[in-house]
């Protein structure tokens, strides 16, 4: 089969522009497939250190043409190698002819054999024809891929996998050459195998022993067990003789318990006891905390908070100590001072109309949470709204080692352990949603979901009802909500991703839940990347391969970086990342809990800070150990060597384990806790949890009705948009103005202004005249605070993102423009950046926004700093 080296499959735009850049001459060119058609591909050709880009389109028929410059007649072709042979003659329309291929990297292979981006074998080229024996492997691997969907384990597969790839072949020739018996296939089979003549061995025994039990004497052995059952021959006869014998038991076995029982019954005149369905347990009631605080200097008091009845109280201690009662509608604000991460400021409402201000000194900055957490709680349920605007969301991930999990899972879903840890005050309340991700998971599906739902029972006493659950092979990711919120649930979508072995084996990759909450967008990624110290660049790829292909959130912003579509984004998993330090050291730095230290070498770190991956995320403080490699049973050991096959292997313990977030800007997000467990020790990671309060949105019902005045409509304009995007070519551009507040997508014109004087880098600008006014469907301020716009820089040419960017609307809300600047992103790289002057007006008349429930909770500093300037606007 010919190999199409100068075809580069989905590649970015950025990453062929890089490419042709290296190449350096002109008609160097490539082929990738286009971003903006699917079936269609883009060929990038460079000239004059500029990189041109044309779309191949296909017609109805399949047949495929360029589309180039007008006056030239297009040319179709029925494959793609011809239309490339075609084009590299002069005078076809292109700047320049089709004089050097750019040919994709081989990539080397890794230590545990696998390549980085398909196991090293050529990619076929679109249209290409493909002979049918050829063809053949392919389809089988394709289907062996599309029956796999629970947690089989990944050596049988790779055997599979191997087997598929090199010797399917072989027993193909041979079957045509007359031979019947497919020799490669049995010895695929039985090397696959071998581990399961003792696994049988242990289980037969057993089955027997119970089955003497019920009915003796047992049936008589087959001939194979008397024969080798103790042997290792791995002859696949002998291996189905055990299968067979196994499989008599187990379907006999549970019809002689139960005739034996009932004979039992009969023979005894036993009355079996009806058994009572006991009731569900009801939701239990928040205990009365008490918090111990210092008031001024150094008298003491004692805060109680009531979260059932609504109320704070302050006892003074010392004689002649009186009590005062806060209920909560009189609790005005909370601040937290930054200066004193245990001070916090309680500023309430008195008879007279004017304030009064509390100071109080916890004694650790983790019970200053924990009073605050209670008070937000006490202010939502004793709120007047029909629905909620602030939520808890509880993450846990795990690698749970291809172990059975412990009985007991309370430290891990109440945050307890090591880190940033719930306070006990406050570690049993229940969240709103409970996202599960696992890795290395060997229990089944309906399994693992009864067991999270029956702990957390047991822990909350609630029945939280399944939002979705998302699978590939041993990856897991289970979404649970408390039952009066799964009625705000909706849009819910799944999907996953493999990047193991070519990007077909499930064995690592990940899986992915999105669900709109009333108004507000969830996104929720659990991922599982290549193992090993030595593969940053191979994790890196894993990122950026399941950014481009996991199918989540609306569809119509399918062209939008995966990291833009949703209010709130967050990433977790067996990220795989290492320290890059001696293990010794490690060892040292981890027992004297220096951990800033360590960080300084953690991969994921560093490749954050060169922006190679999760751009602009965000991550907890890591006040906690290494959560990778420990001795199973302990949490005092780690185990740093692995003997394989192919020698010993150093694993350092490492922060593996990990929990980011991305969400929309002017939005509500609060980490309140990250950590570890320190009390499951069946697998070598720990489990590592961490817990989010988060702003959410409520569909809006206007007070007036819309269209109903004269004034009635609201409008977004725009004085001047300046973007500078990384890329060396010269195309004119247009923006494309995505959001939910719009009717429709919006478009505007060319680009105005346009430079390339600094190498690499394009410069464009849009004056107001060519841009659009845009037109809420809503003009309320409260509505228009919660929106946000999308906006895409695409070329005129190829109609392809250059790069993507998220604005709040309500910080332009007023009479005056107000100036934004944000980075543009594609395809999880930073292409460039966005810069200009928005205005929003709304009508005359309209109520502007209220205070939300998480507003009333503020941060201060003791010394601050007077704010700075606002920007100077230019004169339009």
């Amino acid at each position: 089969m010919a190999a199409a080296r100068w075809y580069h499959r989905d590649i970015s735009q950025v990453v062929a522009e890089g490419l042709l850049a290296k190449a350096g001459r002109d008609g160097s060119f490539l082929v990738r497939d286009s971003e903006s058609v699917k079936g269609a591909y883009a060929l990038c050709l460079l000239f004059q250190r500029h990189v041109y880009t044309y779309r191949i389109l296909p017609d109805d028929e399949g047949l495929l043409s360029v589309q180039t410059i007008q006056g030239i007649q297009a040319k179709c072709f029925r494959t793609l190698p011809d239309l490339i042979g075609a084009y590299q003659h002069p005078n076809n329309g292109l700047v320049t002819p089709l004089l050097h291929p750019v040919h994709r990297a081989r990539p080397d292979e890794d230590s545990d054999g696998e390549d980085a981006r398909g196991w090293g074998h050529t990619v076929p080229c679109p249209g290409a024809p493909l002979s049918s024996r050829t063809h053949i492997p392919q389809q089988l691997h394709q289907r062996l891929q599309e029956q796999v969907h629970s947690s089989p384990a990944s050596d049988f597969m790779g055997f599979m996998a191997e087997y598929l790839t090199h010797h399917v072949q072989l027993d193909l020739e041979a079957l045509c050459h007359g031979h019947s018996q497919l020799r490669h296939l049995s010895t695929a089979l039985a090397t696959a195998c071998r581990a399961l003549h003792s696994e049988i061995d242990f289980t037969l025994a057993g089955l027997e022993t119970l089955a003497r039990v019920f009915e003796p004497p047992v049936s008589p052995r087959s001939p194979a067990r008397e024969q080798g059952f103790l042997n290792s021959d791995p002859d696949l006869e002998l291996l189905l003789n055990k299968l067979s014998t196994v499989n008599h038991l187990l379907s006999s076995l549970e019809r002689k318990v139960l005739k034996s029982l009932q004979e039992t019954v009969s023979r005894h005149n036993l009355a079996l006891p009806s058994v009572a369905v006991a009731p569900p347990p009801a939701a239990r009631p928040l205990a009365v905390q008490n918090f111990e605080v210092k008031v001024g200097k150094s008298q003491r008091a004692a805060l109680m908070v009531d979260v059932e009845s609504g109320t704070v109280t302050i006892t003074k201690r010392g004689s002649g100590s009186t009590e005062e009662v806060i209920p909560q509608d009189k609790i005005l604000q909370l601040i937290k001072y930054q200066s004193m991460q245990s001070k916090v400021r309680l500023v309430c409402a008195r008879d007279n109309q004017k304030s009064l201000s509390k100071d109080f000194i916890f004694p650790s900055a983790r019970k200053r949470e924990a009073f605050c957490q209670l008070l937000q709680l006490m202010k939502i349920q004793h709120s007047n709204l029909d629905e909620p605007e602030l939520i808890s969301v509880y993450i846990g991930t795990w690698n749970m080692g291809s172990t059975p999990p412990p009985r007991s899972l309370a430290s891990w879903l109440t945050s307890r352990g090591l880190g940033h840890t719930q306070d006990e005050t406050t570690a049993c309340i229940p969240h709103d949603i409970y996202v599960i991700g696992t890795q290395e998971n060997s229990l089944g599906d309906r399994e693992w979901v009864e067991f999270l739902c029956a702990s957390l029972k047991t822990l909350m006493a609630i029945d939280y009802r399944v939002v979705a659950l998302q699978c590939l092979w041993s990856i897991k990711i289970v979404v649970l909500v408390k039952p009066e919120h799964q009625r705000r649930i909706s849009h819910v979508h799944t999907s996953s991703v493999k990047t193991g072995i070519a990007n077909t084996l499930g064995n690592k990759g990940a899986v992915g839940v999105s669900f709109l909450f009333n108004g507000t967008s969830f996104g929720f990624v659990n991922c599982h990347l290549a193992s090993g110290s030595e593969k940053t660049h191979r994790r890196n790829q894993n990122y950026s391969d399941i950014l481009h292909s996991l199918a989540l959130g609306d569809k119509r912003l399918g062209g939008f970086d995966l990291t833009l579509r949703f209010t709130h984004l967050f990433w977790f998993g067996d990220l795989n990342y290492r320290l890059d330090m001696d293990v010794q050291d490690i060892l040292t730095h981890v027992l004297k809990k220096e951990f800033q230290a360590l960080l300084a070498a953690d991969q994921l770190t560093l490749e954050r800070e060169k922006n190679k991956v999760f751009l602009r995320f965000s991550e907890g403080d890591i006040s906690f150990p290494p959560t990778y490699r420990y001795e199973r049973g302990t949490r005092d050991t780690y185990v740093w060597q692995k003997s394989k096959p192919t020698g010993m292997r150093i694993n350092v313990p490492s922060w593996c384990d990990r929990i980011l977030w991305k969400s929309h800007p002017e939005t509500h997000v609060v980490c309140n806790s990250y950590g570890c467990t320190d009390d499951i020790v069946t697998s070598d990671h720990s489990p590592v949890f961490a817990t989010f309060e988060v702003g959410v949105t409520s569909q809006f019902v206007p007070k007036e009705a819309p269209g109903s005045g004269p004034e009635a409509l609201a409008c977004i304009e725009w004085e001047s948009i300046e973007v500078i995007l990384k890329t060396t070519s010269r195309s004119k551009c247009y923006i494309e103005f995505h959001s939910y507040c719009l009717e429709e997508v919006q478009r505007s014109g060319e680009n105005t202004f346009q430079n390339c004087d600094i190498p690499g880098f394009l410069k464009l600008g849009w004056s107001s005249k060519h841009l659009p006014v845009l037109n809420p469907i809503l003009p309320d301020p409260e509505y228009l605070g919660d929106q946000h716009l999308l906006l895409s820089i695409k070329g005129v040419e190829s109609c392809e993102s250059y790069g993507e960017c998220c604005l709040a609307v309500r910080s332009a809300i007023g009479p005056t423009a107000q100036q934004f600047e944000t980075f543009l992103f594609h395809r999880g790289e930073e292409t460039g950046s966005v810069r200009g002057w928005m205005r929003v007006r709304v009508p005359r008349g309209r109520c502007g926004t209220r205070e939300r429930l998480y507003e009333w909770i503020s941060f201060e500093e003791e010394d601050a700093e007077p704010a700075a300037e606002a920007p100077v606007r230019p004169k339009p």
